[in-house]
């Protein structure tokens, strides 16, 4: 299979994951061990958490909804706590990845699901972070933001969009991203999808595909 297009997802995979730091929280609240993610499953098309990837609802009732689905199931935790959690540190082999696929003329895309929160893209707490995702995000030739297009992955249209700013055919597209159900839209339109585990595991399964080795450390 030849491949001329690279799509990633943003955070979990450019960066360290969300729900590292959830998981944090969570032991330090008493809550139960995924918790949070238990809350964004429930009702997974309408929930607080998907309104606000699709910009719905802003900061301050994304708080109050996400607040009353966890008291729901029994705790309490408000949505500023969770918002607070979603900006994780960026990944200097992958984004050093990025510069090798372009170097070799790989399209790269970003499709991240992110919500109106933050300083930019990346949803950073602090301008210094801000700009650092900012300068991995000028990496992209394209970028999809879920709470910009108001529609979030797994909705097999933002992947669409995706390959049509691209000129992309999917079956020359490789897409990365953390969560399964979203490698499955790309997957069903005929793209190699990657589920990212850890930074090593990806570079180690993309290298695969594309017959390339990539520099592990700082993954």
């Amino acid at each position: 299979m030849t491949f001329n297009t690279v799509i990633f997802d943003f955070g979990g995979v450019i960066t360290t994951s969300p729900f590292e730091a959830f998981n944090r929280i969570e032991k330090k609240r008493g809550l139960p061990k995924d918790f949070v993610r238990s809350v964004n499953a429930r009702n997974p098309d309408d929930n607080a958490w998907a309104k606000f990837e699709r910009a719905e609802c802003n900061a301050a009732e994304f708080d109050a909804l996400f607040a009353a689905e966890a008291r729901a199931l029994g705790h309490e935790l408000d949505g500023a706590s969770v918002i607070a959690c979603l900006s994780g540190d960026i990944r200097p082999a992958m984004v050093n990845a990025l510069d090798v696929l372009k170097s070799k003329g790989f399209a790269l895309g970003c499709i991240t699901n992110n919500v109106p929160s933050g300083k930019g893209a990346g949803m950073a707490g602090s301008d210094e972070k801000a700009a650092a995702i900012a300068a991995v995000m000028g990496r992209f030739d394209h970028i999809i933001e879920s709470s910009k297009a108001g529609m979030r992955k797994p909705d097999p249209r933002i992947y669409a969009m995706m390959c049509k700013a691209l000129a992309a055919v999917p079956s020359q597209c490789i897409y990365l991203d953390d969560l399964g159900i979203n490698c499955k839209p790309a997957a069903a339109m005929g793209m190699a999808a990657i589920k990212v585990t850890s930074g090593e595991q990806a570079l180690q399964d993309l290298g695969t595909l594309l017959a390339l080795t990539f520099t592990p450390l700082g993954v």
